[in-house]
């Protein structure tokens, strides 16, 4: 078990992060939990990564749900690309977006999944996984531009 808790929590973080941003530690916790709890509901091992990843934004969006009273920065200033203030801008901007704007953009820019998996994971129709996606990424140049 310690083995695959090592596996998993980067995974699992990089997910929960972006989503659940200043609760990404306790969202990756609450899918780490979640995982181990439904472990022996799982029927292909070889698909425990995919299965980890649908619980891993099910539990970020949730935690972040809890959440959305939190303020974003203003950026009146952006850095320059390379600088390590970037990274903190671009979680304010994503900070900005709605938990379920912030789980697309990780599921297709970062997850690589394609809408139809995205959507499928999200368990919304394709087409509103795609609106959604076109809104959150509308969302965020209008954000990161502000």
């Amino acid at each position: 078990m310690n083995d695959l808790l090592d596996q998993l929590t980067p995974y699992v973080g990089r997910i929960c992060g972006p989503i659940a941003l200043r609760n990404g530690p306790d969202a990756t916790q609450e899918a780490l939990v979640a995982v181990f709890r439904s472990l022996k509901t799982l029927k292909e091992p070889a698909a425990l990564f995919g299965w980890v990843r649908a619980i891993a934004v099910r539990e970020a969006v949730r935690v972040a749900r809890q959440d959305e009273r939190q303020v974003a920065a203003d950026l009146a200033e952006l850095p320059a690309r390379g600088d390590p203030q970037l990274a903190v801008d671009v979680r304010d901007t994503l900070a900005r977006l709605s938990p379920e704007h912030r789980a697309l953009l990780v599921l297709r820019d970062l997850e690589g999944l394609d809408e139809r998996d995205a959507a499928a994971l999200l368990e919304v129709p394709a087409g509103t996984a795609k609106s959604r996606l076109h809104r959150a990424r509308a969302s965020f140049r209008k954000a990161w531009g502000s």
